[in-house]
């Protein structure tokens, strides 16, 4: 294909990428250059719905919840690749359906491996202890 021809198929792509440069450009400088430049107290305090900060935070606290969003979204990645496998399936055809099932079957492997390890387990160390006692 000669370089000629591919003028006009990349002049759009160029304005493309010169306009999304030109926006997070905006979008950062606009902040700074507008922005309140004084520094006091008041302003550098964390504010965590209306609820002034106590002190530092003594120790680690444990959040199960963390992981599990984590997993949600590997998982839900999971559903979004299968939908998109379904709407196409009779055009996949058998080889579609041989990798989808391989890609099923990898999905479940690392689900076991997180159960059996524990990871998927709500309660906190504390809690396991109590428990076992």
């Amino acid at each position: 294909m000669p370089a000629a021809s591919l003028a006009p198929a990349i002049e759009p792509l160029l304005m493309y990428f010169g306009f999304s440069i030109l926006v997070v450009t905006v979008m950062l400088l606009l902040p700074w250059l507008l922005g309140n430049r004084r520094r006091t107290r008041a302003t550098a305090t964390p504010f965590e719905s209306g609820i002034l900060p106590a002190g530092t935070l003594p120790m680690r606290m444990y959040v199960p919840f963390y992981r599990m969003a984590v997993f949600f979204v590997v998982f839900d990645l999971e559903a979004v690749f299968v939908f998109a496998w379904a709407v196409a399936l009779k055009e996949s055809g058998p080889g579609g359906f041989v990798a989808m099932s391989v890609f099923i079957l990898i999905l479940l492997a690392a689900l076991i491996y997180l159960w059996r390890l524990g990871a998927l387990d709500w309660r906190t160390p504390r809690q396991q202890k109590v428990e076992q006692n």
